[in-house]
């Protein structure tokens, strides 16, 4: 597969989360101009202001960019679900998508790739089902805001854009995210499952899901839905017994889903204790190579501990 000329611009929204960081520094190193969206006032060039809420963006700005990676959205898992927060989540993907959207087919010369971010909440909480691309979707909050979220890529489509929408599985990185806050516990052998330990979590590590967004944006044959995840799908228990192992320390504390559903209402149902087994078809379809397709060799990497012989 060819790669993209150095000299192309990227925009990017959402830059200064825990994957924007990282991929702003990969497309940086792979020598593309990387142009990102801020919410204050901007500071250089390399900056152009938006505000979703208020329907503001300063598409004048945007010059010719070859390609846009629009991973803005409010966190999902910062805070208890009220109603409040909710609408939030689901207008913050909402708004900022129609937004950038409508600038982007508005310009005379459009990019020729727009990945956007949604999540494997489309699937709702499914089981032991195997779920891929082609799977329906489930029920629940989540699956209404991916939903949402994805249905304002259609115009780009209609424009002749090549879109993608990444279904992100959870990303694992010790920086941060789901993998950043059970590390304290763990390390102190406070650890354990959540619940029964019996759903299926699809996780991807952070250096595949920089690959995966790569490879979207340089593959033709890339569109549609995408699902960003490893294919060593694992259960709770078995993730939990995993990293506990590669931290040599026990797991002995699962906690109560009475307790995780007290603490975090809605929420928990939705994200810790749902179970959707995804598979990553459409990546194997286009030939992508993970680095790490299993979740020992992920975690091991990650923490930068020596492999098991």
């Amino acid at each position: 597969m060819n790669q993209v000329p150095s000299r192309q611009r990227i925009l990017i929204s959402g830059a200064s989360g825990l994957i924007g960081r990282a991929l702003t520094s990969v497309l940086t190193t792979e020598g593309y101009t990387v142009i990102r969206l801020v919410r204050r006032p901007t500071v250089g060039a390399d900056e152009i202001y938006w505000n979703p809420a208020r329907g503001e963006l300063a598409a004048a700005a945007l010059g010719e960019v070859h390609a846009v990676i629009h991973l803005a959205g409010e966190n999902v898992a910062g805070g208890r679900w009220t109603t409040q927060r909710k609408t939030a989540i689901l207008q913050s993907r909402v708004a900022s998508t129609r937004l950038l959207v409508s600038a982007l087919v508005n310009r005379p010369v459009r990019p020729e790739v727009c990945l956007s971010a949604s999540a494997t909440g489309y699937y709702g909480d499914r089981g032991d089902e195997r779920l891929d691309e082609t799977s329906a979707p489930g029920e629940g909050f989540l699956t209404e805001v991916c939903r949402a979220w994805e249905s304002e890529l259609v115009p780009a489509v209609a424009a002749g854009i090549r879109t993608v929408a990444l279904r992100t599985g959870v990303v694992l990185t010790p920086q941060g995210g789901a993998l950043g806050k059970m590390l304290p516990a763990f390390r102190c052998g406070l650890g354990g499952r959540l619940g029964s330990g019996r759903q299926w979590l699809s996780w991807i590590a952070l250096d595949d899901m920089l690959g995966v967004i790569l490879h979207a944006l340089r593959d033709p044959q890339a569109h549609g839905p995408l699902n960003a995840v490893a294919p060593g799908a694992v259960t709770n228990a078995e993730f939990t017994a995993t990293l506990a192992r590669v931290l040599r320390r026990p797991a002995w504390l699962p906690v109560p889903a009475l307790g995780l559903r007290l603490l975090f209402g809605e929420m928990a149902d939705a994200t810790l204790l749902a179970s959707a087994r995804v598979a990553p078809a459409q990546l194997q379809r286009l030939g992508f190579d993970f680095r790490f397709p299993q979740l020992e060799s992920a975690l091991r990497h990650l923490l930068d501990l020596p492999h098991s012989k």
